[in-house]
């Protein structure tokens, strides 16, 4: 079709030559309509069709049905609204999966209390503790652990090893503050406010030490995260009990932080 403004169109009218003519692609229309369209651009008058054999013209195509404009013009809005209606839920679906990929994704970054706050826009205010449990624990030699390995060979140990403590933490109510290379930081009483926080966090302690026992390194299969011998202990962990007057909150940057 012309790219031109109505005016522009108006004006190549009345002023020609050249005669100007829109440009329809064969796949734009039916060929019988293009043809219909060619026939009333004719110059000479007599030689354009009239309504009359417009009509007959468009009655064949339409196979003997009656043509009206206006049955067409519904006709035409209810396709187009049919085909939007179905690209407005092709589309909803696709934000619903998405929203919800994000959601999930803000709820392994942030207790699920404190992520609601952040999705309705709301403030999320400093909060003080009593009494909170805290648990720290690292791999003591993973410094010589790394000169031995390359570096996806350090991530698939990170990998597998955090996968498998994140699967046993989810038996306590406790919560994963975040890791930090070989440093895994878990607290009991905090964000939800229990009374038996440090049993939790305690009992989760033996059990990640148990873990951590059975745990093998993928490329270096001989040598387990933790032996009996008192020469090489590879898994330290620090289990800080009661630690009073704690508080938590939301650092703003680039990126949100709970601690």
């Amino acid at each position: 079709m012309l790219a031109l403004t109505p005016e522009e169109i108006i004006e190549k009218v009345k002023r020609p030559p050249p005669l100007i003519r829109p440009s329809v692609s064969k796949g734009a229309a039916p060929p019988e309509a293009i043809n219909i369209m060619r026939q009333c651009w004719a110059e000479q008058a007599d030689m354009r069709p009239d309504f009359n054999a417009v009509h007959d013209q468009f009655k064949k195509l339409n196979h003997g049905r009656k043509v009206n404009i206006v049955d067409t013009m519904f006709q035409m809005l209810e396709k187009y609204s049919n085909n939007l209606e179905e690209l407005i839920r092709e589309r909803t679906e696709q934000l619903d999966i998405e929203k919800k990929k994000t959601e999930q994704l803000l709820n392994r970054m942030l207790p699920s209390s404190v992520a609601e706050k952040l999705k309705l826009g709301m403030p999320v205010d400093p909060e003080e503790f009593e009494e909170v449990t805290i648990y720290f624990s690292d791999i003591v030699g993973f410094t010589t652990i790394s000169a031995h390995s390359t570096p996806f060979q350090v991530v698939d140990l990170l990998n597998d090893l955090y996968t498998c403590f994140d699967a046993t933490i989810n038996a306590y109510n406790v919560y994963k503050v975040e890791t930090i290379g070989d440093a895994y930081m878990v607290v009991g009483g905090v964000p939800v406010r229990v009374s038996d926080h440090a049993e939790h966090v305690a009992t989760m302690a033996l059990d990640l030490l148990h873990q951590s026992g059975k745990f093998r390194i993928r490329h270096l299969p001989g040598t387990p995260l933790r032996s009996s011998s008192n020469r090489w202990r590879p898994w330290r962990s620090i289990c800080c009990t009661r630690a009073e007057n704690s508080a938590s909150d939301i650092c703003r940057a680039r990126r949100y932080v709970y601690g």
